[in-house]
């Protein structure tokens, strides 16, 4: 039924279009005549009715014949002036040669002008209905788009034909579009932003500018963000020319566009040196680093990769992705559920799998969780760690690369202390002449891990608020994921065994800033004592168990640089393998004892600095 009434909808809109194109050359004819003859137009004339009567006719058969019927008119474009322009020279030259055989008086400038009133009058038309259509139906929401580029001319065309979204105007930089007119919108200057939005009750402002740098849209955000109006960007310049993104996936402005970091290439060498026709496995392949290294690793077409976890659905999801990632490629994708903590599984594993190379990510990271889980932060940190090392020295792996943390210097909580600990021991490996290479790579938060301020920050203003955070002076370095895992492969493959490996986490932000960026980027506003009408509040709840105020990336100054940029060693202390052992004895005592306070007795006399701000929280204290 539904097709049926659509059918009938479009041939009365047919009949419609084909009276309204017959009048129109009706009227061109007669008014090419008159703009020739004046007075003397021979309106009565037998021979000039006969001759554009069956003008019309023809013309309108051929314009049926070349599809200028098909357009729908509310979608017209700038390309319908091809087919009007064919088929009015089509008409001109029927005109001029049925006004021959009729022997009609036709001046010679008259098919000319007939051509150019056809051509007026047929695009006009169509264009005005157009508009007049988009005017009385669009009740989208109000946008402004920044960039008035190819990008932008796209994006107008999408946004008028979905509705949801109603673009008023251009903001561009280049001063020569100022004041000009695209696609029927205005181009503004930057310095008119404020008086738009308010004078045109902007909601949303489109950033169209894909190929633009990093630092260059951080300055943009920047300058936007007080505005208070949702902040959204299309695919960069690359997703573009890859195809895995259109110009009209609009999403919002994410944390890395905030913080503007400068994309540096890796190099393919060391991407590539540890990987590619290797076995490869990957610990805690599940989670946020471990998932991404995984990701990294199979674009380097190793001969098969391990993804050990103890999580069953996280081993499920990024077994599913990795496998739909493949598509034609011949890589092994090896799910196993397991514990590093599981020794004998994993000298049967390394030695059923050849493994080469090892990237171990399996670890608890989450400060107050482990605070209130000593034993199990240590034993999971730490002897996992160490059977894990140990089993990869006794089966001859090439290279262990361990996923360290910037909790791990000076740290003033058990999970830093853990961290730090087993950086320790494979630094003991390293110097007991070990044939496996070992490294570490040490660096802070990522963006969008699990556990990440910033999508908790995303959720909470999403529900209307109020943003939760420790400390008003809290700050953090920030990384995004992939380039995270992109570091770590190419630092595993430099230097020599035991090399505490450092990563440029650029300035540290302050985190009480960043909520306040994410809440004006959503178009919404600081509730607080000079807003108290505002959309969204920030509750100060107290430094959690074992949380510090700053992080630190390096424990002494003994920093040497790498090839790459971004990636520093660090020359640091640590303790004989006979030293350490003792150590590590003591402490697997204390575990099965469930000794607490023995623990901390330990780690504190250990190497690492470690300097606890809070009593024992254990909840089986």
């Amino acid at each position: 039924m539904k097709t049926l009434a659509l059918s009938k909808t479009r041939l009365l809109k047919f009949i419609v279009l084909l009276f309204v194109d017959v009048a129109i050359m009706f009227c061109s004819y007669w008014g090419a005549l008159w703009l020739r003859l004046d007075r003397d137009t021979p309106l009565f004339s037998y021979s000039h009715w006969f001759v554009i009567s069956l003008t019309i006719v023809v013309s309108i058969f051929f314009f049926i014949r070349i599809g200028f019927y098909r357009a729908i008119i509310r979608y017209v474009n700038i390309s319908i002036l091809k087919w009007t322009f064919i088929g009015s020279i089509i008409s001109s030259i029927l005109l001029i040669a049925l006004s021959l055989y009729q022997q009609a008086f036709l001046p010679r400038t008259v098919p000319i002008i007939y051509f150019f009133l056809l051509v007026i009058f047929l695009c006009g038309s169509r264009i005005f209905y157009r508009n007049l259509i988009n005017i009385m139906t669009n009740k989208g929401i109000p946008v402004l788009i920044y960039g008035a580029g190819e990008s932008g001319r796209q994006l107008v065309t999408i946004l008028r034909e979905h509705k949801e979204l109603n673009p008023i105007c251009f903001i561009d930089d280049n001063p020569l579009k100022n004041n000009h007119t695209i696609q029927g919108l205005r181009v503004y200057s930057i310095n008119k932003v404020e008086n738009l939005i308010k004078r045109k009750q902007i909601k949303k402002i489109l950033l169209a500018m894909p190929q633009i740098s990093n630092n260059r849209k951080k300055e943009i955000l920047q300058y936007l963000e007080k505005f208070h109006c949702e902040l959204l960007t299309i695919p960069n310049f690359n997703e573009l020319v890859n195809g895995t993104s259109k110009i009209s996936a609009l999403k919002r402005v994410s944390i890395t566009d905030i913080l503007g970091r400068e994309q540096i290439s890796p190099m393919t060498e060391l991407l590539s040196k540890n990987i590619t026709g290797k076995n490869i496995l990957v610990t805690g392949a599940g989670g946020s680093i471990g998932s991404e290294l995984c990701r990294q690793i199979i674009k380097q077409n190793p001969n098969q990769l391990v993804l050990y976890e103890i999580s069953e659905f996280s081993l499920y999801s990024i077994h599913c992705e990795l496998i739909s990632l493949l598509k034609n490629s011949n890589i092994n994708i090896i799910p196993i559920l397991g514990d590093i903590k599981n020794k004998d599984k994993l000298k049967f594993l390394f030695r059923k799998f050849n493994i080469q190379t090892i990237y171990h990510a399996a670890a608890y990271k989450h400060v107050p969780l482990v605070e209130y889980n000593i034993i199990e932060g240590i034993q999971n940190n730490i002897f996992g760690t160490l059977f894990l090392a140990e089993v990869a020295n006794d089966c001859q792996v090439e290279k262990f690369v361990l996923i360290s943390t910037d909790k791990a210097v000076r740290p003033a909580n058990v999970m830093g202390a853990t961290k730090r600990f087993a950086e320790l021991i494979l630094q003991a490996l390293a110097n007991t002449q070990s044939k496996t290479h070992y490294s570490m790579v040490r660096f802070g938060n990522v963006l969008g891990s699990s556990g990440s301020v910033v999508p908790l920050f995303e959720k909470q203003i999403a529900q209307g608020g109020p943003i939760t955070l420790t400390h008003k002076y809290i700050t953090r370095y920030f990384m995004t994921i992939p380039e995270a895992a992109q570091l770590v492969i190419q630092a595993g493959a430099m230097g020599k065994s035991g090399d505490v490996f450092v990563l440029d986490m650029g300035d540290p932000v302050k985190i009480y800033d960043l909520a306040i960026k994410m809440i004006n980027l959503s178009g919404l506003s600081l509730k607080d004592e000079n807003n108290p009408v505002g959309d969204i509040e920030i509750q100060i709840t107290g430094l959690r168990p074992g949380e510090k105020l700053y992080e630190e990336l390096l424990i002494s100054d003994n920093i040497l640089g790498t090839a790459h940029p971004l990636i520093m060693t660090a020359e640091e202390k640590f303790l004989d393998w006979e030293q350490l052992i003792e150590i590590i004895n003591n402490m697997d005592y204390h575990c099965h004892q469930k000794n607490l306070t023995s623990l901390r007795e330990l780690l504190l006399k250990a190497p690492l600095d470690f300097n606890p701000k809070d009593k024992i929280c254990d909840l089986f204290l």
